[in-house]
Formats: C-alpha cells, sequence, structure tokens
C-alpha cells in the first residue's frame, strides 16, 4: 500500500507519512475474535519498571491470530476481509472457512477479497496456503515459520519480510531469513507461501513525538542528561562527556561489544550468522 504525504499545515507534519488504508475492508473487528488487551506500561508482575521508557498510548482491542492453522487442515478458507491490527505491523485477514468456521491470519501481499487459501501438509504451492517445509519447492518466499513442530509460526512475521527455501539436508529444510542468517529447521514444520503485507511500514515517518506517544512509547532519556545516582553517565555540568572509557548501562554493566547471546541456547542450526566481519580495504 502506498503512503500519504500530509499537507505541511504545521511543523508536526512536515515530514510526515501516513499509511494508506485504502486497500483494507472498512469494517470493524469480528467481535468474536477480539478482547481487551491489558496494558502493562513496561512494569512486570510485581510493578517495577522492567522495560523503560513505554506507557500510555491509544487503548487497543487485541486480534486472536491463528498462527498454527493445524485445526483446518484440507477445509478451504475464504478471504472475507483484510484488517488493520494495531498490535503488529502486517496486515491481518479474516477468513470464513467452509464449516463456518471464522479465524484471523497475517495477510500475504497480493492477498485479496474473495481469495481461497488452504492449509495442509501437502497443498497446492499458491499464495497465502500454507504447508510443510519439506513440500514447498526451492526458492520460493514463505513466512510465518515453525521453528519447533507444532508450536505455530514464530519466526518471518513482521510486515514485509520472507524467507527463502534454499534447500533440504536429510531431516532439516535449509533457511535464509530476512536477516541474512541461514539456518536449519526441521523439514516437518509449516510456513505460509508469499511475503508479509505492507511492506512499506518501515518508510512511515511518524513526524512529531505526539505521534509515538500515541504508539504507547516515551521520550528516549539519555544518561548522561540524568543525575548521577540514576545512571553511570549521569551528574556534571550540562551536557558533559560521559568521562567513561567504555559506556555503561543504567544497572553499570558494559553497553557495548558485549555478546548477550546466551550459553544455553544451542547454535547447532546456524549454518550462517548474520553479523559477518567486514573485509578491510
Amino acid at each position: 500500500m502506498p503512503l500519504k504525504k500530509p499537507k505541511p499545515t504545521t511543523p508536526g507534519r512536515r515530514q510526515m507519512t501516513i499509511a494508506d488504508f485504502s486497500g483494507l475492508t472498512k469494517k470493524e473487528p469480528e467481535k468474536t475474535l477480539v478482547w481487551g488487551k491489558q496494558r502493562s506500561s513496561g512494569r512486570d508482575n510485581k510493578g517495577r519498571v522492567s522495560s523503560r521508557f513505554r506507557g500510555g498510548g491509544h487503548k487497543r482491542l487485541f486480534r486472536m491470530i491463528d498462527f498454527r492453522q493445524t485445526g483446518k487442515f484440507g477445509i478451504t478458507a475464504t478471504v472475507n476481509a483484510l484488517e488493520y491490527d494495531p498490535n503488529r505491523s502486517a496486515r491481518i485477514a479474516l477468513l470464513h472457512y467452509t464449516d463456518g468456521d471464522k479465524r484471523y491470519v497475517l495477510a500475504p501481499e497480493g492477498l485479496k477479497v474473495g481469495d481461497q487459501i488452504v492449509s495442509g501438509p501437502r497443498t497446492k504451492v499458491r499464495l497465502g496456503n500454507r504447508m510443510q517445509l519439506q513440500h514447498v519447492p526451492i526458492g520460493y518466499r514463505i513466512f510465518n515459520i515453525e521453528m519447533q513442530i507444532g508450536r505455530g509460526g514464530q519466526i518471518v512475521r513482521s510486515a514485509g519480510t520472507a524467507a527463502t527455501l534454499i534447500g533440504i539436508d536429510g531431516d532439516h529444510a535449509i533457511l535464509q531469513l530476512p536477516s541474512g542468517e541461514i539456518r536449519k529447521v526441521r523439514k516437518e514444520c509449516f510456513a505460509t507461501i508469499g511475503t508479509v503485507s505492507n511492506g512499506e511500514h518501515n518508510l512511515i515517518n511518524y513526524g512529531k513525538a505526539g505521534r509515538m506517544r500515541w504508539l504507547g512509547r516515551k521520550p528516549h532519556v539519555l544518561g548522561k542528561s540524568m543525575n548521577a545516582v540514576d545512571h553511570p553517565h549521569g551528574g556534571g555540568e550540562g551536557h558533559a562527556s560521559i568521562g567513561l572509557v567504555a559506556p555503561k548501562t543504567p544497572w553499570g554493566k558494559k553497553a557495548m561489544g558485549v555478546k548477550t547471546r546466551s550459553k544455553r541456547k544451542n547454535s547447532d542450526l546456524i549454518v550462517r550468522r548474520r553479523v559477518h566481519k567486514k573485509k578491510r580495504k
């Protein structure tokens, strides 16, 4: 969907761009598939701030997205509507199954109202269909990919993203992810054919701070602007230097150049990492 640029009637609207919702169906969300979303404002179960600079924002309804589609093998579904979801960057599609059931799924780019899709271990290779990786032709673009059998789609779900199936090796399928990482996934895992919709999402310019507050995001304050009691970078006169050899987190740990991946995580299925050392010229 293209972006709209409003008239520069105020400084905040001069650089602003807005998503064009003309391709979506003008309707309220399906009542049986939504409920009120409780906001945490970045607090944990003890009420303490665990994620800084979160809070406020517009009230939202949570749409229940079916990331598995395993209970509907072989049942044809018709796309009844393409809708906006405030909880994710991608667009969602409302499916009406022939057995009378209704479900929301992530909408691929190019899906239209009235199209029919189906899910199963092996189906036709068509936009929006969901099947096991071992039956997807090599080179096809896929999204909403399982990492564990039966778990449901966990990766490649953001707007405009897609992974590429580059081969089958024994019991595993080899995927190239949007980050550039190449990794193995069990070939019995499911994925959806296509690319996630709303590919222009990353081009949106919010234009003003107030628009970010509507999303529930507060201003990110630099540590050097705080008091010494609040941050290792704090204190001093005005916007002074942090006075440290290496920057630190608010809790005193090194903030740059430290590996954060847990040692308990298994890296055996990663063929090539997304981070590559740059060659010196």
